[in-house]
């Protein structure tokens, strides 16, 4: 009868052994990997021929003035009042630039008009003021063979864009984590593509925070585009910055494939990408956003909604094209799930009242947080571009 006990105990010496290296000899990554192009990026206005570039601020009377901008540095915009050109004040700077005669904004024209200069704090967000939008996951191949996904999907973004310099919220046991991309405004409604291809489009810089606790509490890892757990991690009061600038491009296409974007938390390179990398376009977005408008199938704040109110990109939203590889958070280690199932079985297992994935999901994020590799008040997240201006944000408690 003891032999049997002595085998026994031999093989879970060895069992309890191998988990240890298991355990032990687990990545431990802090981050995903990206690549960065070899020339520094270089931040300049678009020629007019090109594109022209627009800023907004608030004169002395409160009402929104729109600039043709020739120039920036120094935390601070220079340009031309649009209505020196004979613009309307809209309060819009699409319509304000629909309202001038092309033929009015050319570089000789521009040179002689006077110039305003208006600090960067003081500049608007370049997003529309609408409080829902249309994010884009997995978009570009890198970031979609991160979060092991075959294919791109919409869902509701929730909040009201921030200026240029703002603040993010670093909430007590929150994995926070950033993303650049690049947006696309509206001057009008688009309830079909014929509405995108007559639309005035500008284009400008954004970011797209995280909450990743609610990704990975919600969201169906084997199913991205199941509808829940997006809306939930993407939105809130702040995780909406936007650039100075918008860009209204004379060939929209050509454009955005030579944007480049950047990411760096203080000062450290994160990402970098190209506007050509997209696995679909703007164009290709809205089509696909277009056709899943009809059900009531995103999940936020416990209930369910619309990928937009009105079954159309209004031009109060933004349509996002999703971001590039280099984001920090990286799915559960080998030593997550041992920490989890240790856990669950310590816990008493079936009579824990816990189930082991939750139990698994609970363990991982204690253990990302203890590592504060995710962001952290103090910390200065970069959002750069050659065409479309910077943002700055600054992690607060």
């Amino acid at each position: 009868m003891r032999k049997p006990v002595k085998i026994s105990g031999g093989l879970l010496a060895v069992l309890a052994l191998l988990l240890a290296i298991a355990w032990a000899t687990s990545p431990d990554p802090r981050g995903n990997p990206a690549s960065f192009e070899d020339t520094p990026l270089n931040p300049a206005i678009a020629p007019l021929d090109e594109a022209i570039t627009l800023a907004s601020h608030r004169d002395a009377n409160g009402d929104v003035v729109t600039m043709l901008v020739t120039g920036f540095g120094d935390e601070k915009v220079t340009g031309v009042d649009l209505a020196a050109l004979g613009a309307a004040r809209t309060g819009d700077p699409l319509r304000d630039l629909a309202s001038v005669d092309p033929k009015l904004i050319d570089e000789a024209r521009v040179r002689e008009l006077p110039k305003t200069t208006v600090a960067i704090a003081n500049v608007l967000p370049s997003a529309p003021g609408g409080n829902q939008h249309i994010g884009t996951g997995t978009n570009f191949p890198e970031h979609a063979a991160e979060a092991s996904s075959n294919s791109v999907f919409n869902f509701p973004k929730f909040g009201g864009a921030t200026p240029a310099h703002t603040t993010v919220k670093a909430e007590p046991g929150i994995l926070l984590d950033y993303e650049v991309e690049l947006c696309m405004r509206f001057d009008r409604d688009i309830a079909t593509l014929a509405d995108f291809d007559a639309a005035v489009k500008g284009v400008f810089l954004c970011g797209d925070f995280t909450n990743r606790n609610a990704l990975v509490e919600l969201a169906d890892p084997d199913n991205l585009d199941s509808g829940f757990g997006f809306s939930d991690a993407k939105s809130g009061p702040d995780f909406y910055p936007s650039g100075p600038f918008i860009v209204v491009p004379q060939d929209w296409k050509r454009f955005v494939d030579g944007v480049r974007m950047t990411t760096s938390v203080n000062g450290d390179p994160r990402q970098d990408a190209r506007g050509a990398e997209m696995t679909l376009d703007f164009r290709q977005l809205a089509e696909r956003a277009l056709l899943d408008m009809d059900r009531e199938r995103f999940y936020y704040h416990g209930g369910f909604t619309r990928l937009s109110p009105d079954q159309r990109i209004g031009k109060d939203m933004t349509l996002m094209s999703g971001t590039s590889e280099g984001v920090i958070f990286t799915p559960p280690s080998r030593a997550d799930y041992i920490d989890g199932v240790l856990a669950y079985v310590l816990a008493g297992g079936p009579l824990s009242g816990t189930g082991i994935v939750d139990t698994v999901k609970r363990e991982f994020i204690r253990n990302e947080l203890k590592t504060r590799h995710f962001l952290q008040p103090g910390d200065t997240v970069a959002h750069d571009s050659n065409l479309l201006g910077n943002i700055e944000v600054r992690v607060i408690q």
